[in-house]
């Protein structure tokens, strides 16, 4: 059901204080993540694509490595203070690297380390993140808050590469990292900003044994949440490595610079933020919506893939950038608001272990396609394994669910009912013929209270 506005959770003075702080912090991610790659691309190796997959892996092992534990982390310890901390490491990781950068001593192994170090720093920072919402706005504007992050996220990563490629051109990539060290101030001042008692009560487990494996026994009895965690793994893993493969396509394909390379994760953004503030539309993201972006994302990925010109590939990008956020913002809330509190740190770093532990997998793969096969076919084989994920689901959920799909001329063209909507006929038609009893009787109807916004509890209801 769509909410009333896009930007609500923004009238929240504790919301507005981390968006506009996680905005800052967003624009310099994404401008290390820019010189990053192309540090590794252009003057730590001769363009090679397999290395920049092999760095963009390392970044990521952590969260496949430690994801559960981080859940187990988010579910017991204040989530405000955990997050002051690994603001303040990924600060401090960001100068290191910006250090060796500028004094002319930085080497491929110091790349490799300091990004499986800020691997770890974000593998144990992403359940509390993705949870704190919670504690900022109520339950129904947590789906609002987490598109708008993500929101908050893509505008930056409009911001960030375009500011990184200009930066790179006129003075190097070393001072990136510095400028994205002193960007983590705005997440760190809004955590100071936002007190303990602004926060609403959230809730925290003691420390016992076997948490990580009651975590685990709670998704394997959701099959809504492994449908959704499949789709993001496969998607993760082979579709959304575009920091690697819009590098190999500017340079190898195209034949353009740092600014242009940079200028590509900017148009892409305006497909990402239209997604998220699309998203942010929706208050209760079902397993559907994900279905339908993953598909989407598929068929737009192998058409930005058969791009034959540079700025052909550029606007590709927009709606691969629409679908690719629709899906992960969608995956994101629909888990977030149907599973129990006591639990939501473990179930969403298992989401994010899934989501982002592919990447390692991934991205050595699709760097040796873009070395050794073609860079466009790095693109092509994420979309292709988006369609068949989507199709997969789309069938299975089909047959395991008893869903069903009606067709009419007329809008909406497509309807997807499950048992949830056809209960809900049944009810509906009870209560009429009830309705016109009682008129008949001069006896007043019953109400019947059909809680249209209360998010789903089970598989059949999504």
């Amino acid at each position: 059901m769509a909410s009333g506005g896009v930007f609500t959770s923004l009238s929240l003075r504790t919301y507005r204080w981390w968006f506009f702080g996680n905005l800052v912090a967003n624009t310099g991610t994404w401008m290390q993540r820019i010189a990053q790659d192309w540090l590794v691309l252009k003057i730590l190796t001769q363009g090679s694509g397999l290395e920049v997959g092999i760095v963009t892996a390392l970044q990521f092992a952590p969260s496949l490595l430690l994801g559960p534990y981080a859940g187990v982390i988010a579910d017991r310890y204040d989530r405000r203070f955990v997050l002051q901390l690994t603001q303040v490491a990924a600060a401090l990781l960001s100068l290191i690297l910006g250090g060796l950068v500028v004094f002319g001593h930085v080497q491929l192994w110091h790349v490799y380390v300091l990004a499986f170090a800020l691997g770890v720093v974000a593998a144990i920072e992403s359940p509390p993140r993705n949870i704190f919402v919670s504690e900022l706005v109520p339950g129904r504007l947590v789906s609002n808050a987490v598109a708008l992050n993500s929101a908050s996220f893509n505008a930056a990563r409009m911001l960030g590469p375009a500011v990184a490629g200009v930066v790179i051109a006129l003075v190097g990539p070393g001072w990136v990292f510095f400028v994205n060290a002193a960007s983590y101030l705005g997440p760190i001042v809004s955590l100071i900003v936002i007190r303990p008692s602004d926060l609403l009560p959230s809730t925290h487990v003691k420390a016992e044994k076997g948490q990580v494996r009651e975590g685990i026994r709670y998704v394997k009895n959701r099959t809504d949440i492994i449908v959704i965690m499949a789709i993001a793994c496969i998607v993760s893993t082979f579709g959304l490595n575009y920091q690697l493969t819009m590098g190999v396509m500017a340079t190898n394909v195209f034949h353009k610079g740092a600014g242009e390379f940079g200028l590509l994760g900017s148009i892409m953004a305006i497909g990402s933020v239209a997604g998220a503030l699309n998203a942010a539309r929706r208050r209760y993201p079902k397993v559907r919506n994900v279905i339908i972006a993953s598909f989407a994302f598929g068929f737009f990925a192998i058409g930005a893939a058969l791009a034959p010109s540079y700025w052909i590939f550029a606007l590709a990008l927009i709606p691969v950038g629409f679908s690719s956020l629709t899906m992960i913002t969608s995956a994101n809330a629909a888990i977030q608001l149907s599973v129990a509190p006591e639990v939501r740190g473990r179930v969403m770093s298992l989401y994010v272990m899934v989501f982002l532990g592919g990447t390692p997998l991934g991205s050595p793969l699709i760097g040796w396609v873009a070395d050794n096969i073609s860079p466009r076919w790095s693109i092509a084989i994420g979309g292709i394994a988006s369609l068949l994920v989507a199709v997969w689901a789309a069938l299975w959920t089909k047959h395991t669910w008893n869903v069903r799909l009606t067709y009419s001329l007329l809008p909406p063209r497509v309807r997807v009912e499950g048992p949830r909507e056809r209960a809900q006929h049944i009810q509906d038609s009870q209560d009429s013929s009830d309705s016109s009893a009682d008129q008949a009787s001069n006896t007043a109807p019953s109400e019947k209270i059909i809680a249209e916004d209360d998010p789903p509890k089970t598989a059949e209801e999504t």
